[in-house]
């Protein structure tokens, strides 16, 4: 069962899937990119952004060198998605990318806390880190010198560059779900509001 995007009542999907009779050869040609690639399928952000095929087709290759030729640990990516879609409140990528993190070997208490918007206990440095920076550039719109300085020194120069595209990059195709009411997938405990 999928579980609707966002907390409002209406929860209906504003920009479904095009069915494939009504595409564009535009759409139709970065369906089959999508399609070809290590994706397989047009799922979540694709399905909106078909709308849109030169986006869907620069964001997909973005989104697959982050996801499959990055050069950060799996456990410190899947955990900054999850956070980044936790501060999104997107359905969507929490559902797929929190089970990805278990996986990976974040622990479900640490996802509990994300969730439930509290800083996780018992963290290691780098996990510590990469949820410091996920906050800080969704808050703050940047980082402070001393955040820096500590992801630099924990990731590397290329990997504080990476972490910072990819915060935007979930950032952004979260923001298009959420705009889209892109349903997530189910499976995996949806996310719930948290009182403000």
């Amino acid at each position: 069962m999928t579980a609707p995007q966002g907390f409002s009542e209406h929860n209906f999907e504003r920009l479904p899937l095009i069915s494939e009779s009504e595409r564009s050869e535009a759409q139709r040609a970065a369906a089959d990119a999508i399609i070809r690639g290590p994706r397989k399928a047009i799922f979540g952000p694709f399905v909106p952004l078909l709308h849109t095929p030169a986006l869907m087709e620069r964001l997909g290759e973005l989104g697959a060198a982050l996801r499959f030729n990055g050069g950060l640990p799996d456990h410190i990516r899947e955990l900054v998605i999850a956070a980044t879609a936790r501060s999104t409140d997107n359905q969507f990528e929490w559902q797929t990318h929190a089970p990805l993190a278990l996986k990976a070997g974040i622990s479900q208490a640490t996802l509990d806390a994300v969730a439930a918007r509290k800083i996780p206990r018992g963290l290691g440095e780098n996990e510590a880190a990469a949820l410091d920076l996920v906050s800080e550039i969704l808050n703050n719109n940047g980082l402070s010198d001393t955040s820096f300085a500590e992801a630099e020194k924990l990731f590397g120069a290329p990997g504080v560059v990476e972490l910072t595209v990819l915060v935007g990059y979930f950032a952004t195709i979260c923001w298009v779900m959420n705009v889209a009411r892109t349903p997530g997938p189910g499976g995996y405990p949806a996310l719930q509001p948290t009182p403000a």
